[in-house]
């Protein structure tokens, strides 16, 4: 669609800060009936140019000038961080040596609201013989982008939320919720999963949000471990040597139980003196809470909260030890 002319909308209305959002608001609600509609078929085949990209190691190259090429960054950022290997090209400086980064089997996501930014046009030819296809964003979709392009997607607008009727406003975030759209669609193919999220954003708060139990626990010689027949005055020591307030209880690195330190002062409680004659196979609790080594730091700390205990085994599927998380070693990831 061609943006009114500014006598279309009244200058008061257009420059209400509620109407502003509404228009933001009403743009993409077209959007969204477009892709449950017409553009259906043309997003899927997007979806899938895409997944085929990434099958043969190609990778998603988006451009924009002016306001566009702001929300090309983000798009290709969103793409990288969901599992789609994606890079800005600035289309001023791809003709000066920056088409270089473009490879066979890359597919190329051009944004341009008229569909005629001259920067991209000039582009065009050289998009088309290296890339693997090309996929637009554009509000006019008989300019000569569109045209050009292996599939077209709509961004088409009723008017921009500004009272000229002008600056890039609504148009630009219909085309942001398309790129995220996009970026979302094509993860959910791809089976992206909670840790994969995870291994592509290790720092900050959501890095430590999404860290894994493999990350956190004690492994190898760092587990607390004891037979069922060892004494418990070596029980306590071994508790006392590893520093966890508890130890496991093994045979042939498969888990039988496991004795803690509230345990161990139930027992003393009940049993006084006699309890350091037992074995640990004796004062052991039998059925001890496990987690996988795959599952998520959050997810153990709702177990540990859950349950009011302090460590959890991390046991593979024949139920062999693989590491202690402890209560401990949540409290730097910003989860308590």
């Amino acid at each position: 669609m061609t943006p009114k002319q500014h006598a279309d909308c009244p200058e008061s209305e257009a420059l209400t800060p509620a109407a502003l959002v509404r228009t933001e608001a009403a743009a993409l609600e077209a959007l969204a009936s477009r892709l449950e509609g017409p553009m259906a078929s043309a997003f899927d085949r997007a979806v899938e140019l895409i997944l085929n990209c990434g099958t043969c190691n190609g990778r998603v190259v988006v451009t924009g000038m002016g306001k566009s090429g702001i929300i090309a960054q983000k798009i290709a950022a969103t793409l990288s961080s969901t599992g789609s290997p994606a890079l800005f090209l600035h289309p001023a400086e791809a003709v000066h040596g920056d088409l270089g980064v473009l490879m066979p089997g890359d597919v190329v996501i051009a944004l341009s609201a008229s569909g005629e930014t001259e920067e991209i046009l000039r582009l065009l030819a050289t998009l088309k013989r290296k890339g693997d296809a090309l996929i637009s964003f554009c509000c006019n979709l008989s300019s000569t982008l569109a045209t050009a392009s292996d599939v077209v997607l709509d961004c088409g607008v009723e008017r921009e939320a500004c009272g000229m009727n002008l600056a890039p406003t609504a148009s630009t975030t219909a085309m942001l919720a398309l790129g995220d759209a996009l970026a979302v669609a094509v993860s959910l193919r791809k089976g992206f999963r909670p840790e994969d999220f995870a291994e592509l954003h290790p720092g900050g708060k959501l890095g430590k949000r999404l860290a894994s139990v493999r990350d956190l626990m004690h492994a190898g010689e760092g587990i607390p471990v004891v037979s069922p027949a060892t004494p418990m005055t070596d029980v306590i020591y071994e508790m006392s040597s590893k520093k966890l307030g508890m130890t496991t209880v093994q045979e042939s690195g498969r888990l039988v139980g496991v004795i803690s330190d509230g345990d161990l002062r139930r027992l003393l409680e009940h049993e006084g003196g006699a309890a350091l004659s037992k074995t640990a196979g004796e004062a052991m609790n039998p059925h001890p809470r496990t987690i996988a080594v795959g599952e998520l730091a959050a997810r153990a700390l709702s177990i540990l909260e859950e349950r009011k205990i302090t460590s959890l085994i991390v046991v593979d599927q024949d139920q062999h030890v693989e590491g202690v998380l402890h209560l401990h070693d949540l409290w730097g990831m910003e989860l308590i």
